[in-house]
């Protein structure tokens, strides 16, 4: 299904059916209003007391692990800039739970919820960190101390996630003719997502050497499908002592390929577009055999 989306939107850039500037408008389009809907419509609605589990607990100290792990090779060894390394930490940690991770639970796991936990980690803690670091780190140059300490604030991401836990933590009910259209905004966040990133496929080479920064998909890809599902079964087995279909649960949900959000907020931010791109592709395409060599081991 995503490759069909992205696909549509690789034709439509080839075609230019859009205008040169659409991948810039899509994704902002999508960061900006219909990403948030989507999130206040996830947070609004769900029941903050179930996601305390064990699949939160692995999903959460797996994923940032290996986003420190990446964090320091890359600061150590690639010597990237500050926005650049956020965008491989999330390229190396935040796994597409939601458009791949969703079906996948369904079809392979058969159930949903083992996502849903790492779904509100990563839309309440690792978005906000790494959000807060790209606004800080891209701030223009002379900017004060009050718009470093707001900038935050005035993220449209975080403002939606907060909005969504106060109105779940009240358990306040959104009146019908305000949610629907939320909904509707939400609903385009996902295809948005992938038609942007289809539209960024065109005229250009994925890893293409002098223009991708391979290493840096590298490092990200290795930890995103091998050392994360690694960590999943060593802290389930060992430390938790989950069942099997809890531990192949979580093995599963930790070999999830890099979520498209990465992209959108790199293209939102304009750094480390390239790397999330190629990223999230080479991700999404070893998660398929990677999952089926899991199922072979794992049941």
């Amino acid at each position: 299904m995503i490759f069909v989306i992205i696909a549509i939107g690789f034709v439509l850039g080839r075609r230019g059916t859009l205008g040169a500037d659409a991948q810039t408008v899509l994704s902002k389009i999508v960061f900006v209003v219909a990403t948030p809907a989507l999130l206040f419509d996830a947070l609004a609605t769900s029941d903050l007391s179930s996601i305390f589990s064990e699949h939160l607990y692995v999903g959460a100290a797996t994923a940032l692990v290996v986003a420190a792990v990446y964090l320091l090779v890359a600061r150590l060894w690639l010597r990237r800039a500050v926005p650049e390394l956020v965008v491989g930490a999330l390229a190396s940690s935040y796994v597409n739970s939601a458009n791949l991770g969703i079906p996948i639970a369904v079809f392979v796991l058969g159930d949903a919820s083992f996502v849903a936990p790492l779904m509100l980690f990563q839309i309440i803690v690792l978005s906000t960190l790494a959000l807060t670091a790209l606004d800080v780190s891209t701030m223009r140059e002379g900017a004060s101390r009050w718009d470093t300490v707001t900038a935050p604030f005035k993220n449209p991401i975080v403002l939606a996630g907060a909005a969504g836990l106060i109105v779940a933590g009240t358990g306040w009910t959104v009146p019908t003719a305000l949610m629907q259209p939320i909904q509707l905004l939400g609903g385009a966040s996902v295809p948005g997502a992938l038609l942007a990133f289809g539209l960024s496929l065109q005229g250009v080479r994925v890893l293409q050497r002098g223009t991708s920064p391979r290493r840096d998909v590298a490092v990200a890809s290795f930890l995103k499908i091998v050392v994360q599902p690694v960590l999943a079964y060593a802290m389930g087995r060992y430390l938790l002592h989950l069942d099997d279909e809890g531990l192949f649960a979580v093995v599963v949900v930790a070999m999830l390929p890099t979520a498209q959000s990465v992209f959108v907020y790199a293209a939102a931010y304009g750094r480390g577009t390239v790397l999330a791109r190629d990223a999230a592709l080479v991700t999404t395409l070893a998660a398929v055999p990677a999952i089926a060599l899991a199922t072979v081991l794992l049941t």
